[in-house]
């Protein structure tokens, strides 16, 4: 199941869905660091978090997914979106400082193909900051959010997946600590769940947020080359006799002629 865009927008827009705002905003807090005139681009759906965290950038772009849909963003100003293909983003190499990956690599048909090409884009030291489901969380198990739809990640797999794809993990965060009812009474009581929850169970959290770092060496494995010596016999038959070379203006013999 995908979530479009106008389930997402939908999602946000309600009040159950601010919360979830809220709370990934926290954890994107704890390990965002600013960089002032920054090239910020968000892939999935980013709009809520590049409002607030692309006000010091020099420019912030949002690549929507073709599958997902996209609209106009911002609404106050020259449209900044682009309907993208997550494997083929429309940047030149090394343009970019940072990339907000939020509603995209849990659908995405190949990951590692989608972070190979974010990857391409990264400047030199540039950032990646993920956020995907959490496959121990609860949130993953109901589909009324967009948690609970596509490709759940594990922190050892989101892991290997990263440095798979020449990123080298920072720092690590989760969200989504309470659960996601859309009763009132549940949802008066997010900021005590979610403050406990970071504490007593952070692995049943409903979202892994990871910062990472784009690698620009790799060590490789080398393979074991064939032998490339050539072996020659040290004795020659006795009484072989050796035939000189013909000349080129003469045929040689045949093989009766030469015994």
């Amino acid at each position: 199941m995908l979530s479009d865009i106008v389930d997402l927008r939908t999602f946000y827009a309600s009040t159950l869905g601010r919360l979830a705002e809220r709370s990934i905003t926290v954890s994107l807090s704890a390990l965002w660091q600013a960089q002032p005139g920054e090239r910020l681009v968000g892939l999935g759906y980013a709009l809520p978090w590049l409002e607030r965290f692309g006000t010091d950038a020099e420019r912030v772009f949002s690549f929507m997914p073709a599958r997902q849909g996209a609209v106009n963003w911002p609404a106050g100003g020259p449209s900044a979106t682009a309907l993208v293909f997550d494997e083929e983003l429309p940047l030149f190499d090394s343009s970019i400082d940072r990339v907000l990956l939020i509603h995209a690599l849990e659908h995405a048909e190949n990951p590692r193909e989608t972070l190979m090409e974010i990857w391409r884009v990264l400047a030199p030291g540039g950032r990646l900051v993920v956020v995907v489901p959490n496959r121990r969380g609860v949130w993953a198990r109901f589909e009324h959010t967009p948690f609970g739809t596509g490709r759940p990640f594990s922190r050892g797999q989101i892991d290997a997946l990263l440095r798979e794809t020449n990123f080298t993990p920072n720092a690590w965060g989760d969200a989504l600590h309470f659960p996601p009812s859309r009763r009132r009474f549940m949802m008066r009581l997010h900021g005590l769940l979610e403050r406990g929850g970071r504490r007593l169970w952070p692995l049943f959290a409903g979202a892994i947020v990871v910062e990472a770092q784009k690698r620009l060496y790799q060590g490789v494995p080398v393979a074991v080359r064939a032998s490339r010596r050539v072996f020659v016999p040290l004795l020659t038959p006795q009484g072989a006799a050796r035939t000189p070379p013909a000349r080129p203006d003469q045929p040689a013999l045949p093989t009766s002629a030469r015994s």
